[in-house]
């Protein structure tokens, strides 16, 4: 005797070797929750700020912060958040199936994080398409959204990946 749940679930996609999902598994709408987290710290902060040239004083001068702004202390850098947000998903979404990141729009920062914070992120298909000049590939835009360990969001972007199209 058959049991019929088993057979009208999704099937597990096969993915790359490596773990990335091939085009044809993003389901549009669906969500992912990353299962990679990462608690931030001013030594991270510190590292990505003089690596990019960035003197801002609002992520290095710990004096700064606490005399003349709002936070009182150092705000990790918003483009080591994006980047890190974006970094949680590789794992579950693209390990070896991204060709190329083609954009992202729409970029937010709609709360600080600080050093001591744990972000974990999700992310969501908004679309797909095949590639009109890449048999190869087709486009998936997607949302990624992070939180720190409260649950409040303090980054998102939508970013649009050529992804391989399986192998036949």
């Amino acid at each position: 005797m058959s049991d019929r749940s088993q057979t009208e679930e999704t099937p597990e996609p096969r993915r790359h070797p490596r773990g990335g999902l091939y085009f044809e598994d993003f389901i549009v709408g669906a969500r992912i929750e990353h299962r990679l987290s990462k608690t931030v710290t001013q030594m991270d902060n510190m590292l990505f700020s003089n690596m990019t040239l960035n003197p801002q004083p609002l992520h290095i001068d710990a004096h700064f912060c606490a005399t003349e702004t709002q936070w009182g202390r150092p705000l990790i850098n918003s483009l080591y958040t994006l980047g890190l947000m974006i970094g949680i998903s590789v794992n579950d979404l693209t390990l070896g199936t991204t060709i190329a990141n083609l954009g992202m729009t729409e970029v937010k920062f709609p709360a600080p994080l600080f050093e001591g914070d744990t972000l974990h992120a999700t992310s969501e298909v908004m679309a797909k398409r095949l590639s009109k000049s890449r048999a190869d590939a087709g486009i998936v835009e997607l949302l990624h959204r992070a939180y720190q360990q409260e649950g409040k969001l303090v980054a998102e972007c939508r970013r649009q990946a050529l992804m391989k199209v399986r192998p036949s």
